[in-house]
């Protein structure tokens, strides 16, 4: 048992304050903010690329949606079996593994085409029908990016729930979730600037080489916190200020693993699930299909993107934070977190039906959608911040990591279901002249699945009930 959970009971009792405890736990948020930064950069550049390549290979919307697809279906099945996987190899080494992987796959983006010509020859010789090399070369590389990527979100979950107490963990999640704005914000500023001076191929293999240089910082300033020889003890004690004897047990290592069929049982897992379901969809349209609405229906070359897109995503930042932040007013007003929680994601569930106004507005200027989407998406990263930390609301930290993978798992599902209809749909209204009406059809459903979403999470758990017989 450690040393420090005498201590962490002391605590419990006393009801430590946050001030002068110390701030070690904050470095591990930024390491969680930069990781999740290189992991949308590596995410971001196939889409920015998406009008070069698709020139370049003759793809259609529907062969870039099958690509698109490829990678958030893997990512769902990824993040099913990546929460467990991180749950027992524990957070500093899941997470290491996680971004080798990542980084791998964005490097192999670069050489797509011949491992298209590897598949596309073993396929000819077992009977399957011709696929374009190119599509198969991106699906096989974008599948190696979304397995690797699928570990971030339940090691950073994971993380944040052994570095904060619950009081704190929306705003340090919203931190390390506007890691994915930077991502987005960084992305359209250099990769069409590298692809036009060195190709296309040099902007995978730079930034799939940055992964490898957070690794290094990982390994020196990541340790679970009982073993953490630069946290003190005050503040040891204050991120377990909130936790009960049973959890004390639980971090001494007296618990056993939790069954996925064990945690199907709660409705706590369901309301997460159908949340990410309805809404993760959502900001994979957004980072995904973007710059080709840009140059559908403005006419925009990549590098002309790059300001649009780098306000837009920006705006998301104010989101993710804020929204990290919004919970704390009702908390201190006396709801429970969870309660707290979800007043504010009703809130914020209203936001997006400016998205409504983007097409109808579209006549003015490209600004006009550009900032109605961002507000949009801005309210998304907002609905993520507390969407994640409701997991660890209601569920011991043994578990965290499945339940999120359970979700992110659901989440996937509703992405690839939302990049397969936009991609028919487009083709479909291209061919008949207007394909502005099939980007109309999908900023309708970008606009309205939060408060559907909102709604079936809060028939499924009305009121705050925590998890404690696992």
């Amino acid at each position: 048992m450690s040393t420090k959970l005498p201590d962490l009971q002391q605590s419990i009792s006393n009801s430590v304050d946050s001030k002068g405890v110390g701030n070690y736990r904050w470095y591990i948020c930024a390491l969680l903010f930069f990781a999740t930064t290189v992991n949308y950069l590596d995410r971001q550049v196939l889409s920015l690329l998406k009008p070069e390549l698709e020139e370049e290979f003759g793809w259609s919307n529907t062969d870039y949606a099958n690509i698109a697809a490829a990678f958030q279906f893997t990512y769902a099945i990824g993040l099913l079996f990546a929460g467990r996987i991180i749950d027992k190899l524990g957070t500093q080494r899941g997470y290491a593994w996680a971004i080798i992987i990542w980084s791998v796959g964005a490097l192999i983006h670069a050489e797509a085409i011949p491992i298209g010509k590897g598949i596309a020859s073993t396929l000819g010789w077992i009977g399957i029908a011709a696929i374009p090399v190119s599509v198969l070369g991106f699906i096989f590389a974008r599948a190696v990016l979304a397995i690797g990527e699928a570990g971030n979100f339940p090691a950073a979950m994971k993380a944040t729930a052994e570095y904060f107490p619950k009081k704190e963990r929306s705003l340090s999640v919203g931190i390390f979730n506007s890691g994915t704005t930077i991502g987005a914000i960084l992305a359209p500023l250099t990769v069409p600037w590298m692809a036009k001076v060195w190709g296309w191929q040099s902007a995978f293999i730079i930034i799939g080489l940055i992964g490898f240089i957070w690794l290094i910082f990982w390994y020196i300033y990541y340790d679970r916190p009982e073993k953490q020889k630069r946290l003190s003890a005050s503040e040891y004690a204050y991120i377990n200020s909130d936790e009960d004897e049973k959890l004390i047990a639980e971090e001494a290592g007296q618990e056993k693993k939790v069954p996925w069929v064990k945690l199907l049982q709660y409705k706590q897992t369901w309301a997460f699930a159908v949340g990410k379901f309805m809404t993760d969809g959502v900001w994979w349209f957004f980072l995904f299909w973007l710059p080709a609405y840009l140059k559908d229906q403005y006419h925009m070359e990549p590098t002309d993107m790059a300001i649009p897109l780098a306000v837009l995503y920006s705006m998301t930042m104010v989101g993710s934070v804020g929204g990290g932040w919004f919970p704390a007013y009702f908390i201190k007003k006396g709801y429970t977190a969870y309660d707290g929680r979800m007043k504010a994601m009703l809130i914020i569930a209203f936001i997006p039906l400016v998205v409504l106004a983007a097409q109808p507005l579209g006549h003015i200027s490209f600004w006009a959608p550009v900032l109605l989407i961002g507000i949009g998406a801005s309210a998304h990263q907002a609905w993520s911040a507390n969407i994640f930390t409701t997991v660890s609301d209601m569920f011991p930290k043994k578990a965290i990591g499945s339940v999120v993978g359970l979700g992110g798992m659901a989440g996937g599902i509703g992405g690839v279901i939302v990049t397969k209809i936009g991609g028919s749909l487009f083709d479909h209204y291209k061919e008949l002249g207007h394909i502005e009406t099939g980007y109309t059809i999908m900023f309708t459903f970008c606009a309205i699945a939060y408060l559907i979403a909102w709604a079936i999470m809060k028939s499924l758990v009305p009121k705050y009930k925590l998890i404690t017989d696992l």
